[in-house]
């Protein structure tokens, strides 16, 4: 089954002491690259994440962002020892005879000090996580869908446009080796027939392209079976339609009729709008 890089998911959940909102994007990338946002979760939370697209994802670049929102509380400290120091230094220096009140030390650096606690549900985080992440699974899904139909579909063409090749040259075959035989008899007739013939043949075999055909014949039946695995290999897919390429470069070159070169430039075409596909194939 092909699956997608592009992809993307959205789910949140709001409560009245909290509110989580979770977005996850995918695109193409050669490795797996995770980027969570913030980087401020805890760190069971974000290794949780992480181990879960790695489960579930073998390359692209997704990029998570997690938004929440939970009661606050404030709470309220003092450094009593740095406290004691103060006290101690100001009493030795300006000789205070008084107690310290509060309005002495609030402005003090480290003294007193106040903190703003969020408490934050993990678990809650994980579901909304888990949530978004089947959609985002279903979505890279549903796109490698549509890029299997549009991979078959042109391979399909491929295959009718080689067999036309192959028909026709076997044909031209014939004609080719005729002609060349009828225009070496018209310049001379001394020279032997069994020689004319070897040249004849050597000429012909420069235009058979019977071997680029069975390769390009092979590579599509790799693609066939490939589409259709279960779990099926971007970087594969890729690799064989490089191949492809290579051989119906060739086949182009070796190709003198018109009609039958421009069959071949199509092959070219096809397999340029298949590979610019498969960059999305996870």
């Amino acid at each position: 089954m092909i699956k997608s890089m592009t992809g993307f998911g959205l789910s949140r959940s709001i409560g009245k002491e909290s509110e989580v909102y979770v977005e996850i994007k995918g695109v193409n990338h050669k490795f797996l690259d995770i980027s969570i946002k913030p980087n401020d979760l805890t760190n069971d939370l974000e290794e949780y994440i992480r181990n879960l697209v790695s489960k579930k994802i073998v390359r692209g670049r997704v990029d998570i962002r997690v938004k929440f929102k939970a009661e606050s509380k404030i709470s309220y400290s003092i450094d009593s020892n740095l406290l004691k120091k103060f006290e101690k230094s100001i009493r030795k220096d300006i000789k205070l005879s008084d107690n310290l009140q509060f309005r002495d030390i609030k402005d003090v650096p480290g003294i007193f000090n106040s903190e703003i606690v969020q408490k934050v549900n993990n678990s809650l985080i994980k579901k909304v996580f888990n949530a978004a992440m089947d959609e985002f699974i279903s979505s890279r899904n549903e796109e490698g869908i549509k890029i299997k139909k549009v991979l078959l579909k042109k391979v399909k063409q491929i295959e009718s446009l080689i067999s036309k090749v192959n028909n026709l040259n076997n044909k031209n075959f014939k004609k080719r080796a005729k002609l060349y035989k009828e225009k070496i008899m018209q310049i001379t007739s001394s020279i032997d027939e069994s020689r004319i013939e070897q040249e004849v043949a050597l000429l012909a075999l420069k235009h058979d392209v019977n071997e680029e055909i069975d390769r390009i014949s092979f590579h599509t039946d790799s693609l066939n079976n490939e589409l259709v695995k279960k779990i099926c290999s971007g970087k594969k897919i890729d690799f064989v339609l490089q191949e492809l390429f290579r051989e119906a470069n060739t086949l182009s070159v070796k190709l003198d009729d018109p009609y039958l070169k421009n069959h071949a430039l199509d092959i070219k075409l096809l397999i340029e709008e298949m590979r610019e596909q498969t960059q999305n194939v996870e």
